[in-house]
C-alpha cells in the first residue's frame, strides 16, 4: 500500500501558489484494508475514505470508462492492481496529473512539469473528450492561471470544440454547470473564462444569449467589464449581473431559471438590467423617479443590494472606457441616505397608522428628496 499526494496540491506547490486542500490517492489497497485501518468510507458506491485523524479524503486508485452521456455517464474500477499511472491517466490536464510521494519526489508520467514551465493547459489523453464538464473546468483553469501566462493548447481546444458540438454540454445538470460558472466568475480573469468558452463553441451551447454579443463591440466591453470586476474584487452577484447586463430582461430571466442561479444573483441581474438607465441619468431624475428607484431596491431593508447595483453599473461603465469618478453613484447613495433618514416616530405621534401612515411616510420621503435634489446633500 502506497499513498501519494496528487492533483492540485502538487500543481500549486510547484507554481509557488498557496495549497488550500490536499487530495490523496492510495495504490495497492482494497476497501476492506482501508476500513481495517480506521478509514471511514464516504459512500457505499465510491472508493473514497476519510482519514481517521485528519478527516482528509483518500481515494483508492481507479480507472474510469465512459458508459453514457453527460458528466455522470461513467463507471469506475478500483482495485489493488490499479497503478498510479493508470489513475493519473484518467485526469483532465497534464498539470493535474502529477503525484508526489512521501519524500517529496514528483511522479510525472504525462509531461505535467514541462507544461507547467511552458504555461500550457493540455489534456492528458483522448478520453478527455468523454466528459463535457471538462470544457468548463479547463476554461476555469484558464481564467485562474491567465495572470501567470497560461493558455489552452490548440489540440485541447479542438477537443473542447468537439465536445461542444456533440451536444453533451446540454446534459450537464444546472447544479454542476452553475458550480463551475460561479467559481470561474470569481477567478482572477473571468473574462478569459468567457473568451475560452466562446472560442470552443461552449458559450453558444450554455449561454447563447451572451455568445450573441460576440462579433460586436459589446463583447469587448463585456470582457473589460468582467476584468474590472475582478480587479476591484466584486462579489459573485455583481459579476453575474455584469455578465448578463447587455442581454434582454426576458433573456436574463430565462438564463437565471436555466442555470438555477441563486436568488441574490438572479435578482440583481434583473434589477441592474432594468435600472441601468436610471443610474446613467441619475442627476436628472425627478424626486418621484428617485423615490420609485429606491423603493424598487428596498433600500431600507436591503441596502447591500443597492450598493451592488451601483457597483455593477460602475463596472459596466469602466468596461465601456469610462474611468472617471462616478457622480451618479455618490448622488444615488446620498439619496438613499436621505430617505432612510426620515423618522417614522413623529408621524406616529401625529396619530398616523396603517395605510395612512405609509402614505404620510412616502410624502415625507418625497419632500426630503425634493430638497435633496436642490442641494445634492442629505
Amino acid at each position: 500500500m502506497q499513498i501519494y499526494k496528487v492533483g492540485g496540491a502538487v500543481r500549486d506547490r510547484l507554481l509557488g501558489r498557496p495549497v488550500s486542500e490536499i487530495d490523496w490517492v492510495v495504490v495497492g489497497a482494497s476497501a476492506e484494508e482501508m476500513a481495517a485501518l480506521g478509514y471511514r468510507p464516504v459512500g457505499a458506491d465510491f472508493p473514497v475514505f476519510l482519514h481517521p485523524q485528519t478527516g482528509e479524503e483518500y481515494a483508492l486508485a481507479r480507472t474510469e470508462r465512459k458508459s453514457g452521456r453527460g458528466y455522470g455517464g461513467f463507471t469506475f474500477h478500483a482495485s489493488p492492481e490499479v497503478t498510479l499511472e493508470q489513475d493519473l491517466l484518467r485526469r483532465d490536464l497534464t498539470i493535474n496529473a502529477m503525484a508526489e510521494d512521501e519524500h517529496g519526489q514528483v511522479i510525472d508520467p504525462y509531461g505535467g512539469l514541462g507544461d507547467l514551465q511552458a504555461r500550457v493547459l493540455r489534456h492528458v489523453a483522448p478520453a478527455f473528450a468523454e466528459d463535457p464538464l471538462r470544457v468548463l473546468r479547463v476554461a476555469r483553469f484558464a481564467a485562474r492561471y491567465a495572470p501567470l501566462g497560461f493558455t489552452v493548447a490548440p489540440e485541447t481546444l479542438a477537443l473542447m470544440r468537439q465536445l461542444s458540438e456533440s451536444g453533451e454540454l446540454r446534459d450537464l445538470t444546472p447544479e454542476r454547470s452553475w458550480k463551475e460558472i460561479s467559481r470561474a466568475l470569481m477567478e482572477s480573469r473571468p473574462d478569459v473564462f468567457v473568451q475560452v468558452l466562446h472560442d470552443c463553441g461552449a458559450l453558444a451551447e450554455l449561454l447563447p444569449e451572451v455568445d450573441a454579443l460576440f462579433g460586436s463591440d459589446r463583447a469587448e466591453a463585456l470582457l473589460k467589464t468582467l476584468r474590472a470586476c475582478a480587479e476591484r474584487e466584486q462579489p459573485l452577484a455583481v459579476r453575474w449581473a455584469c455578465l448578463l447586463l447587455d442581454t434582454g430582461a426576458e433573456q436574463i430571466a430565462a438564463i437565471n431559471s436555466r442555470c438555477k442561479a441563486p436568488r441574490e444573483c438572479a435578482e440583481l441581474a434583473l434589477l441592474a438590467r432594468q435600472h441601468r438607465g436610471a443610474w446613467q441619468d441619475a442627476l436628472e431624475l425627478s424626486a418621484e423617479a428617485l423615490l420609485a428607484l429606491l423603493q424598487g431596491f428596498d433600500v431600507y431593508r436591503r441596502p447591500q443590494r443597492f450598493e451592488q447595483f451601483l457597483a455593477a453599473c460602475e463596472m459596466a461603465a469602466r468596461g465601456a472606457g469610462q474611468e472617471h469618478e462616478f457622480r451618479q453613484s455618490a448622488y444615488l447613495r446620498g439619496a438613499a441616505d436621505c430617505v432612510r433618514g426620515q423618522a417614522i416616530q413623529p408621524l406616529l405621534e401625529q396619530g398616523y397608522q396603517g395605510a395612512a401612515l405609509g402614505q404620510a411616510l412616502a410624502r415625507q420621503r418625497l419632500e426630503a428628496l425634493q430638497g435633496y435634489r436642490k442641494t445634492g446633500h442629505v
